[in-house]
């Protein structure tokens, strides 16, 4: 699967050898959705080997590749967008969970976060498709949006789980929230296996529980917004939370000399034009931070900002001022600064 939405977040913990055997460390690596994702795990009293959790770790990201994943022609969700059906169609346990959240997301940003731009995402160029013009042109641009609306175009059941489309052309396209979705199906099983202090990262969006092998708070980095380097802007503590950050700076294109953002407006059908370059949330899971950094960076650092003050988000902006960078941190989001000195 790959992801529209990415930033990286160094991560401040290397491999030990601890001597106390309770805090020996699993480390697992791999690749899925098209990055790589990295697992620590403390193992503690668990009886699982790193092989058997390697396999376990592996199946369950296929799953959701197998689910989610508009680059497999044969998933769940391209299966549902290739049909011109309007009855309601059966959907797995998995999507109908990120669908909720999205959903959830949807209402509470009033529609900055919605899951049927993929219309718009291919037009623009920044899809599956690869024949993409440079620029839509304004017609183009409105018929797309004629399928868009994830309250108007989709209806969504959870018992059971069922979705159904009300306009034919409508697709869903999940890739700014699955990522988050699929980590924190990694953490389900750790703990299904008794591991109850990790940290699992995937394209630099993680979830943690407890502590280090060292007994320490997990301690990571958000990098600065600049695709030349790859240096940290911000180091903060993330126990018992998810956190992911959302950026403009990696994925974008450029015609004629005009920068075009990866991120979509709903409303417009244009990439967004602010100077917001990435938004990094902690939240009480993966997926929910995935969600939240996303819708947060397409409505901008002034809406954004004032959504995360008054839904109490934890929320870190990078803002672009001229050829530097400022910053601005919610009210919820300083509790986990932590300075490079300590």
């Amino acid at each position: 699967m790959r992801f529209l939405i990415t930033a990286l977040v160094l991560i401040f913990v290397t491999a030990c050898v601890p001597n106390d055997k309770s805090r020996e460390e699993i480390i697992l690596h791999g690749k899925t959705m098209g990055t790589t994702f990295n697992v620590k795990a403390i193992k503690g009293s668990s009886s699982v080997t790193k092989q058997e959790l390697q396999q376990q770790v592996d199946e369950a990201l296929v799953g959701v590749n197998k689910a989610m994943s508009n680059w497999d022609k044969n998933s769940e969700i391209s299966r549902f967008n290739r049909s011109t059906s309007t009855e309601w169609t059966p959907i797995s346990r998995d999507f109908s969970i990120v669908m909720q959240e999205s959903l959830r997301i949807h209402n509470l940003t009033a529609g900055y976060f919605d899951v049927t731009l993929a219309p718009l995402i291919e037009l623009w160029g920044f899809g599956t498709k690869q024949d993409t013009p440079p620029q839509p042109s304004p017609r183009e641009i409105r018929n797309a949006l004629e399928s868009v609306g994830m309250s108007t175009m989709l209806e969504f059941e959870t018992d059971p789980p069922a979705l159904r489309k009300v306009n034919t052309d409508t697709t869903v396209n999940l890739s700014a929230i699955a990522k988050g979705f699929g980590i924190d199906k990694v953490a389900s099983v750790l703990k299904q296996n008794g591991i109850d202090e990790y940290l699992v990262e995937i394209g630099g969006d993680l979830v943690t529980k407890g502590k280090n092998s060292k007994d320490e708070p997990w301690v990571v980095g958000i990098e600065k917004p600049d695709s030349a380097t790859r240096t940290v802007q911000q180091i903060v503590r993330v126990s018992n939370k998810g956190m992911a950050t959302s950026g403009d700076y990696r994925i974008y294109k450029e015609v004629n000399g005009k920068r075009f953002s990866h991120i979509i407006d709903a409303a417009s059908g244009r990439p967004v034009t602010h100077k917001l370059a990435s938004v990094t949330v902690i939240a009480d899971n993966a997926m929910r931070a995935d969600g939240l950094a996303t819708a947060l960076l397409a409505m901008g650092d002034k809406r954004g900002m004032a959504l995360a003050e008054r839904e109490g988000i934890a929320a870190y902006f990078i803002v672009r001022e001229g050829d530097r960078f400022i910053t601005r941190s919610s009210s919820a989001f300083r509790k986990f600064e932590q300075s490079a000195e300590k």
